[in-house]
């Protein structure tokens, strides 16, 4: 029979090989065993058995193989197989795959639309022109984000607000393209030129009758959304594709049981021989933490002391019609530099915060005190954030001499007005906040009730504004808020952060766009994350078009609450932090393996909060092949070292016994997470870090052995062909439609 044509992965080569018709070889003690994927295979006489076979093999590369440059500190290490006999391809393995299939031409649809961050290896640093980053050229001094190149402005466009996404509308001049200007490129084409044109979706392609505007961006409507969510929900609840799902998952942890206690002292070995690199020597970024609880409780208590017997008389706060100076404060509060203790402090987080999000929250008061929050750990306040300014610039240095960690801030914007980022702008501008070891990102509480209630905004429409107008308006023309324009470059990503535990209202198709939510409830976790992630696409589109760098969307999901949150995380982030309640969502759990969506796990603020150390689910998904990676959350509260990154990696390797193997991959999996500039990363990992695969992996700089890479792309390769062969089996005469499509979501992930 004659094999039908398969869509070929950009991943690899290894599936354009599997297209090729190969007869299948015995397998004995001796045979070679070439990584080759039979499409096709393994129902072949000389494979037919009449049940599964296991048959555990030495994997050589020699100079017979078509695939020697990928293994280059390996000679052979031994591989499991499992055969296929046809009878493990049930009525319900076809519906689970048909199902799975589908939802992952969802998250194509979502992900693949706009919020995508990573630059082509063609192409390296299209999508982060401007500025150039730190690492370019190695013979010359780092980068100045405080001198870089001012844009000029765009010409001929404006900005539109259509139901609560914000977009750039340009006119084209008659005989002139848009690419003659001096700064401006044409945006880049829609997302897919088949989309649908209905009034719903936003922005349109304008009519014959106004045919000199146009704007090439397309987001899906909040109704069209909201159904997918609907059909995401369905599937993720389906019981055969639960049953079928949770036995993928545990092959997968099994087989990496195998894989360790078969290879796991060659892995060992092949990273020994690497000289220099350890654990400690590679590079980790710790991908989740908040900054203003980013140092330890020891940090703040000597910075607070410090700065009461230097800077006493400086005036602070204003406070009951009269402003007060630093040791009036501490004086009002009966508190003075030698009483003040860790202990008195009450930072840290104990067994009265389990499941007390609200008591969690009084932590990041020092003392109890709100007002001195606002003093040392806020950046909007009488002295401008000058005090928070100074402890960062100390958690710069602790980062710049540990040379290998790397940490990505996030700070708030919180909605309640346009001036907020200004201010912002100014505080990292003024204060010079830069480091070669820190990138920011933006969290965006989910608080629109609060600020209802003390008429901040009128409705949901008026945060969304305040939130996006000012970023589309200074990439637009930098020269209206230059500071701003100067963080902006420094900015990886948004975040979107509140307790999940939250009872919200369960969405409908008939939620209201954000201009007539002005009810006084909050609007549920799904509806934050469609606008946030709406607006960035089209923001980042416009970014693009300016040569200008772009944003991920990696919001909290997963740490409480429902499972739909992380239905919704999985259609439209980049990757998540926490991710914990994957553990009851074996379909959902499953498809984040799929398509590798970064996860940012953080097991001992877990601890405090939400689930048991013991009980927490990381080192079950790390086994099962997803991408973890280990981060702090809030060291302020839940760390006591000067290090919290490594104090967060030390607890998990002796509780979990994990290997230095173990370690330096999850120190990987940070770093591909993180939002650090493309020519770093090729520094860091290696310049082939963006090819999947052993091929992708320099041992000399990740310290992660190839028998690892191999084994773990192998099993998601497995898996791939596994969905597809379950369909395939029922559609003989089907190409499985254009599977293509979803190579960028695992391209460069594993």
């Amino acid at each position: 029979m004659e094999i039908p044509k398969i869509h070929e992965f950009e991943i690899s080569d290894a599936l354009e090989e599997a297209e090729r018709p190969i007869s299948p070889k015995p397998i004995d003690s001796g045979a070679t065993l070439s990584y080759h994927y039979y499409m096709q295979t393994l129902n072949q006489n000389a494979l037919r058995r009449s049940s599964q076979n296991i048959a555990i093999n030495y994997a050589h590369h020699g100079t017979d193989h078509d695939h020697d440059e990928v293994f280059d500190d390996t000679d052979e290490f031994q591989k499991l197989i499992i055969t296929s006999t046809g009878k493990e391809y049930t009525e319900e393995t076809k519906e689970t795959a048909e199902l799975l299939l589908e939802a992952l031409h969802l998250r194509r649809k979502y992900y693949g639309s706009g919020v995508e961050t990573k630059p082509t290896p063609t192409a390296p640093n299209s999508l982060r022109k401007c500025p150039p980053p730190p690492c370019e050229a190695s013979s010359t001094a780092p980068f100045d984000p405080f001198n870089a190149p001012v844009l000029g402005p765009v010409k001929d466009s404006e900005i539109k607000d259509k139901d609560g996404v914000f977009y750039i509308e340009y006119k084209r001049h008659p005989r002139k393209d848009l690419s003659e200007e001096p700064h401006v490129s044409p945006p880049p084409s829609p997302r897919d030129p088949s989309a649908p044109t209905s009034p719903q979706n936003v922005p349109m392609t304008p009519d014959t009758n106004t045919a000199d505007i146009y704007s090439n961006t397309w987001v899906p409507a909040l109704g069209e959304f909201l159904r997918d969510m609907e059909r995401m929900k369905k599937l993720i609840s389906h019981g055969p594709a639960k049953t079928v799902c949770y036995t993928r998952l545990r092959l997968l942890e099994s087989k990496f049981g195998l894989h360790c206690l078969l290879n796991g002292g060659q892995e060992t070995a092949a990273a020994k021989e690497v000289p220099h690199r350890d654990f400690y020597n590679v590079r980790k970024v710790d991908t989740h933490i908040h900054h203003s609880s980013s140092m330890n409780q020891k940090h703040l208590l000597k910075f607070m002391k410090k700065t009461l017997r230097e800077n006493g008389n400086d005036v602070v706060i204003h406070r009951d019609g009269a402003d007060l100076t630093l040791s009036e404060v501490f004086k009002s509060l009966n508190l003075d530099s030698y009483c003040l203790s860790v202990d008195m402090l009450d930072v840290h987080a104990d067994t009265n915060t389990f499941h007390r999000f609200d008591k969690f929250n009084l932590k990041y008061n020092p003392c109890g005190q709100s007002r001195l929050r606002e003093i040392f750990l806020k950046t909007d306040n009488k002295i401008k954030g000058q005090y928070l300014a100074k402890l960062t610039h100390e958690l710069f240095q602790d980062l710049e001499h540990s040379k290998y960690q790397y940490a990505e801030y996030r700070i708030s914007i919180y909605g309640r007005s346009q001036q907020e980022w200004s201010r912002l702008g100014a505080w990292f501008y003024d204060h010079k906040l830069f480091s070669e070891n820190v990138r920011w990102m933006i969290q965006i509480p989910r608080l629109y009730s609060d600020f209802k209630a003390n008429n901040m905004v009128h409705s949901m429409g008026d945060l969304l504004t305040n939130i996006f107008l000012p970023l589309f308006e200074v990439t637009k023309d930098p020269s209206v808020d230059p500071k701003l324009h100067c963080l902006l470059q420094q900015i990886t990503g948004f975040d979107c952060v509140d307790d999940e535990s939250k009872p919200e209202k369960r969405f409908t198709i008939k939620f209201p766009p954000p201009k007539e939510w002005t009810g006084s409830y909050n609007p549920p976790y799904v509806y934050y994350c469609f606008y946030l992630w709406a607006n960035i696409s089209t923001l980042n589109w416009f970014r693009r078009s300016r040569g200008l760098n772009t944003f991920s969307f990696r919001p909290h999901s997963g740490e409480a609450g429902e499972i739909e949150h992380l239905g919704a995380a999985f259609m439209l982030a980049d990757g998540i932090s926490h991710g914990i309640m994957l553990r009851k969502a074996p379909v959902l759990q499953y498809l984040y393996y799929l398509t590798q969506i970064g996860i940012a796990m953080s097991p001992l603020s877990n601890n405090s909060l939400f689930l048991n150390y013991h009980r927490n689910p990381f080192p079950v998904f790390f086994a099962r092949g997803m991408n973890v990676s280990l981060s702090t959350d809030d060291p302020l509260q839940f760390h006591y070292t000067k290090e919290p990154l490594i104090e967060e990696y030390s607890i998990a390797a002796q509780v979990w016994k994990l290997t230095q193997v173990d370690m330096c991959e999850i120190a990987r999996n940070s770093v591909r997470q993180s939002g650090f500039e493309h020519p770093l990363k090729m520094h860091w990992l290696g310049e082939s870090y963006l090819i999947s695969g052993p091929k992708g992996n320099d041992l000399r700089k990740t310290n992660v052995p190839n028998i690892r890479i191999i084994f773990r792309y192998e099993s998601l390769l497995e898996e791939l062909k596994w969905i597809l062969e379950s369909v395939k089996r029922e559609n003989s005469d089907s190409d499985f439609g254009p599977l293509h499509d979803l190579s960028p979501l695992i391209q460069g992930k594993i």
